[in-house]
């Protein structure tokens, strides 16, 4: 009765989709509450998936020319005040020290909310000639944005993320970066996450406050919800003309530079929890998966079992697959169990059996397919089965978001779609925000994204009836 309960104390997905998060959360221990409202504490499991994320991101950066930089976690007043729309923008949100000690302090100092007043300011200082250019930093770092309401891993007080901020001689330059970085984010999420994504412009209203055009990839979750899961912003030159960031150009002309900002969050996580998980816990891709393989030991007790599981875990660890044993004094039942809900790829069971046929059984956790293989073939089997593993997962994510875009040529049809249809409405837009807000007003529904392709799948907007300017992604977010 254990195994049973351990499975059984998450909430099923179809009954209560935000029990079952939350319960997949607690259950696998990624993260737990803090005694500050709106801000958790980041377990190892959790952390560990953050740190795989940080590590293949980065190194794609990297092969971009970006470099890593560290700016201050406070932010002055009079600094953060330079560019109208961008202050406003975070207003609300924004925590504010104003005591040093027991003094207060002369002007108040904003927690980083982010970061491009900041660079902004580096900028200034650093950028002189056209030979300074481009500036292509990102800072790994925490920014605080008072939430009023707060969901582990997708929205809260602290969060951990990078921002990139980069400088640029022309507009040309600007923008291609822009795109660029919001292809690295996609391609990113695909062939490491194994979620298929979105992509596309933001509409003004929902664009980043300050910029000119901001870019986003747009995730499905399994309850039909979409996710922004990365943005990347062309600034033009708007914070340059704020924050005074000129150069000399080539024929001796004082010019301002063109700037983009780009993040990521620890929100990423969420997403792989709502895109694979299912009723028994998480379901982790291979390729950031902490513990890609879980060595569970058959009737551990008897002679040579554990050395045979040890062995094991020497051989799969030496091929370069992240290995554990669980040779806790918990039944194998309970052990598969726990595996599950956290999430490990592959378990592989070894037992007096298995010892005397010289094999092992692997056992997939997103499919539960048993495969018997021989020892020695262990390690090149188990690597082969994580790659397949990776590659059937995207599939099953990209055949979920495919079967759940639906097309509206009216509003009937549109209110019709957000009622009874879960995932995005691809449906034409005139361009006006008064039709965005009603939309939002009516449905709840808000614009994901414009797609980089544009089809016109019908001549008038859907809420107004007007001639359409642009196909619109649609739907309800997180």
């Amino acid at each position: 009765m254990a195994d049973k309960k351990l499975v059984e104390e998450i909430t099923s997905m179809e009954e209560d989709f935000a029990q079952w998060y939350t319960d997949v959360v607690k259950k696998a221990e990624l993260m737990d509450y803090s005694s500050i409202k709106g801000c958790m504490i980041f377990k190892p499991g959790g952390y560990a998936i953050w740190e795989n994320i940080q590590r293949l991101l980065d190194a794609r950066f990297k092969e971009t020319g970006v470099e890593n930089v560290y700016l201050p976690l406070f932010i002055p007043e009079g600094l953060l005040q330079k560019e109208k729309d961008h202050v406003e923008g975070f207003a609300p949100e924004v925590a504010w020290v104003t005591h040093g000690g027991n003094e207060k302090l002369v002007e108040r100092l904003a927690v980083r909310p982010t970061s491009e007043t900041l660079f902004c300011d580096l900028y200034a200082s650093i950028v002189h000639s056209y030979r300074d250019l481009p500036k292509v930093y990102n800072q790994w770092c925490s920014v605080v944005r008072w939430e009023k309401s707060t969901r582990p891993f997708l929205r809260s007080s602290e969060f951990l993320w990078q921002e990139g901020h980069t400088a640029h001689a022309t507009a040309e330059e600007a923008e291609e970066r822009t795109i660029q970085m919001l292809n690295v984010y996609a391609d990113f999420c695909e062939e490491e996450l194994a979620i298929p994504m979105v992509k596309g412009r933001k509409t003004d209203k929902e664009k980043f406050a300050g910029a000119e055009a901001t870019y986003t990839i747009e995730a499905l979750m399994h309850d039909g919800k979409a996710l922004q899961s990365g943005t990347s912003h062309n600034f033009g030159d708007g914070f340059a003309r704020a924050y005074d960031i000129q150069y000399t150009d080539q024929n001796n002309q004082l010019q301002y530079v063109h700037q983009t900002s780009w993040g990521a969050s620890t929100r990423l996580i969420g997403a792989i929890i709502m895109v694979h998980g299912d009723d028994s816990g998480l379901v982790l891709p291979p390729h950031i998966a902490p513990t890609q393989m879980m060595v569970v030991p058959i009737q551990q007790r008897k002679e040579g079992v554990l050395d045979a599981a040890e062995g094991l875990r020497k051989a799969l660890a030496a091929a370069g697959i992240r290995t554990k044993l669980d040779d806790t004094d918990k039944s194998p039942g309970w052990k598969f169990a726990e595996a599950e809900m956290r999430g490990i790829p592959l378990r592989a069971e070894i037992g007096p059996k298995d010892m005397a046929a010289g094999q092992c059984v692997l056992v997939r956790r997103d499919t539960r397919e048993k495969t018997v293989v021989a020892l020695d073939e262990a390690p090149q089997k188990a690597a082969e089965l994580l790659e397949t593993i990776q590659h059937d997962m995207l599939e099953r994510a990209r055949d979920f978001l495919d079967t759940h875009i639906s097309d509206a040529r009216n509003y009937d049809e549109f209110k019709d779609a957000v009622e009874n249809k879960p995932g995005f409405i691809r449906a034409m837009w005139c361009g006006d925000v008064a039709c965005e807000e009603k939309i939002k007003e009516d449905t709840t529904a808000t614009s994901r994204c414009m797609p980089f392709e544009q089809e016109k799948i019908a001549d008038t907007c859907v809420c107004c009836g007007r001639e359409a300017k642009k196909l619109v992604f649609w739907g309800k977010a997180y």
